[in-house]
């Protein structure tokens, strides 16, 4: 899987942010640093409510500081239609009837003169979401220019509340490799940028990268960045392979910008795995010539740079061509032996400098766990770091083979991985880092993998590392993070990941509840899994459901009745009528949707091997997988060895088109005239059969 992971993450992805219900607003309000009586004030607020849905919605604001230093900053407003704030991050937020006060954290405490910060929420909202018009910073409101003021006497300085995350320490622990690694949680990948196989980092369609982008990202919390660098359309011919001046200066540019953010920072040689790493069982001179002419350039242009930075020797190892894993062992550990080498023998911090040292592939498979440890052991040097990459149990990771929930399956193949680089590194003083993880079919579309069970696995993700002791690095090759608005492109998901680093969140079997347009509403039912929380209970915007006549709860089970199911839905239109949230004694609520419906209708359609798409009236429900098998029971497609095609890939669901598309790869393992049931399961237990029959490019469909 992470060979696979590799190869899926060099394809270029690009996406569009959702910013419905956006609100702007652009005031100039009046600041002070407490204790100067006639200091400059002055800043700028942009308050933007990027994602709203019925009863709840996410904003962001970003206030920019025009005057004078400031070393803890306090802002303040009132919402004009009695909105609610329910989860912050990035400010320490509290209400008070219609007014709320955002306060800074610690490691964005400090303001200067033009800087930024920006920190977000989810909110609730009744009857309308209007966006405040006025803010106060410090208690000085707003005066729409620079100028002296002095607040109100009766305004207490800013406070700076105690950091549930610590910041890292500069210089790092000395001496303490477990220590070190600690202070990198969270971790954040510069994903598709200098790794890019082109030019330049834009080449995958990523921004230039600026301080500014880095402050963002800092912003959120995270204690390291892993800035993933592929070399080798950067450097010239053997026998020298002299590193481009202009590429090395500007990563180590970037690489300064983020030792001055306070980051921990990685780099190493990426995607040069499978570019020519990789040809080394049958050029074995000439790659290792190259991978240590690279090394002693790049370890020589970091000797004197802060000791927060560490070197990766090279990302996802791989090898081709080679007589089997013995071999494979063999060439890693002969790069890994190089690589410490000469990172070592250049001496400055270089002589102590943290290493890090990844798995073949970066594989947790216990075989590939012991041959790292028999090269650590080797080296019998305590400043290095074990590393593998964790992107779940792949039929989960990318929705193939029936793998759509976070089921015992999808967890114990999580928790086994964890607990064998637990112990077998952890458990000795070796620290590691999950220098990538994430989910297979992100690479393709963020909605491959159902939002609530995306939400349990990030979930259980977060507090099993934490449990391991093992710091998390999150991919991210811009479908995340935002690096143009600094904003998440879900922010729900990051809200989950946020809350994992420190606290653990209930959630539930579903976060679906399926009611029939038509006919008779019945109540429905819930498993809560409350994961050492305990349940709070339900509420809708800012109104709380009554217990007992609203919903029960008997043990782990949330029953929501007839009655308030019948309320709830109102006419019952296709789609999402309300929304609610499960709320624990920790961490962030569960959503839960209440969906009117009707089983889906599936039509006749005519086309080509290319282009052919089944019209679908989806009527409020959302389609789950599909099988596909031939007359005789034998599995059709792609994968046959399960019947169960993988989304994204082999079929498509496109709801604004009302139409679900078979793809060429599809077609592309399906026998000639021999026709196909398709059987597509939906969300909501409904479940469709479909025949296609192929004949050379010419597709027919027919229901039934």
């Amino acid at each position: 899987m992470a060979g696979l992971s590799g190869t899926l993450r060099r394809t270029r992805w690009r996406f569009g942010l959702i910013t419905s219900g956006i609100a702007v607003l652009l005031a100039g309000v009046g600041l002070i640093n407490a204790g100067a009586a006639q200091a400059a004030a002055g800043c700028r607020v942009v308050y933007s409510a990027p994602s709203q849905w019925q009863g709840g919605f996410t904003a962001n604001v970003d206030l920019t500081n025009l005057g004078d230093a400031l070393n803890g900053w306090r802002l303040t407003w009132t919402f004009p239609s009695g909105q609610r704030v329910t989860q912050a991050w990035n400010a320490t937020v509290a209400q008070s009837g219609n007014d709320v006060t955002a306060s800074n954290l610690s490691y964005n405490a400090a303001l200067g003169t033009n800087q930024s910060v920006s920190f977000g929420f989810n909110g609730s909202w009744t009857g309308a979401n209007t966006a405040p018009t006025s803010f106060a910073l410090n208690g000085v409101t707003c005066t729409g220019s620079v100028g002296p003021s002095t607040p109100p006497t009766s305004t207490p300085p800013p406070t700076t509340p105690v950091p549930t995350t610590p910041p890292p320490t500069t210089p790092p622990p000395a001496g303490d490799p477990m220590a070190y690694v600690a202070s990198m949680q969270p971790g954040w990948n510069l994903g598709n940028t200098f790794d890019a196989v082109g030019d330049d980092e834009t080449a995958w369609g990523n921004p230039r990268v600026t301080q500014a982008q880095l402050d963002a990202v800092r912003a959120q919390g995270f204690n390291s960045i892993r800035i993933p660098v592929t070399w080798t359309n950067h450097h010239g011919p053997a026998p020298s392979y002299t590193i481009d001046a202009a590429w090395l200066n500007r990563v180590k540019e970037v690489v300064g910008w983020a030792l001055e953010d306070g980051f921990y920072v990685m780099i190493n040689l990426h995607h040069d795995s499978w570019q020519w790493i990789n040809t080394m069982p049958t050029d074995r001179t000439n790659v290792l010539n190259r991978y240590n002419a690279l090394w002693t350039q790049i370890a020589a242009a970091f000797r004197d740079a802060s000791p927060r930075l560490h070197f990766e020797s090279v990302n996802e190892p791989q090898f081709a061509n080679s007589s089997g894993d013995a071999q494979n062992a063999q060439l890693l550990h002969e790069l890994n032996v190089n690589f410490h080498r000469i990172v070592r023998a250049s001496g400055g911090n270089n002589a102590t400098r943290m290493l890090v040292l990844p798995t073949l592939h970066t594989s947790s498979e216990q075989a590939r766990i012991n041959e790292l440890t028999t090269t650590i052991n080797q080296l019998n040097d305590r400043n290095l770091i074990a590393t593998v990459h964790f992107y779940g149990y792949w039929p989960f990771s990318v929705n193939v083979a029936g793998g759509t929930r976070f089921d015992a399956t999808t967890q114990q193949d999580l928790t086994d991985a964890f607990d064998r680089v637990h112990n077998a590194f952890v458990t000795r003083g070796i620290p590691v880092v999950i220098g990538e993880y994430g989910l297979l079919g992100f690479d393709r579309h963020t909605g491959t993998i159902q939002q609530g069970e995306k939400l349990k696995f990030f979930e259980f993700l977060g507090y099993y590392a934490k449990a391991r002791k093992l710091t998390t690095q999150l991919w991210d090759n811009g479908q995340h993070f935002n690096r143009t608005t600094f904003q998440w492109k879900d922010a729900e998901l990051f809200a989950q990941i946020k809350s994992s680093w420190t606290t653990r969140s209930g959630t539930a079997s579903s976060d679906q509840v399926y009611v029939p347009r038509t006919g008779s509403i019945t109540a429905k039912a819930l498993t809560l899994n409350l994961n050492g929380t305990t349940f709070q209970g339900l509420r809708q915007g800012t109104t709380n459901l009554t217990q007992g006549t609203d919903y029960t709860v008997s043990g782990n089970q949330l029953t929501l009745t007839a009655s308030a199911l019948t309320r709830l839905v109102g006419n019952r239109a296709y789609g999402v009528n309300a929304t609610l949230q499960a709320r624990f004694s920790t961490g962030v609520p569960w959503r839960i949707d209440v969906i009117s419906y009707d089983p889906p209708v599936l039509s006749n359609a005519t086309g080509s091997t290319a282009s052919f798409a089944i019209p679908t009236q989806f009527r409020g429900d959302q389609l789950a997988t599909m099988e596909a098998k031939y007359a005789d029971g034998s599995n059709a497609g792609p994968h046959d060895w399960t019947p169960f095609k993988e989304f994204d890939v082999a079929f498509a669901p496109d709801y604004p088109g009302n139409r679900i598309t078979l793809t060429d790869t599809f077609f592309g393992a399906v026998r000639d005239n021999a026709p196909v049931t398709l059987t597509f399961h939906f969300w909501s237990g409904a479940q469709l059969t479909y025949r296609v029959t192929k004949s050379g490019g010419n597709v027919t469909g027919v229901t039934g």
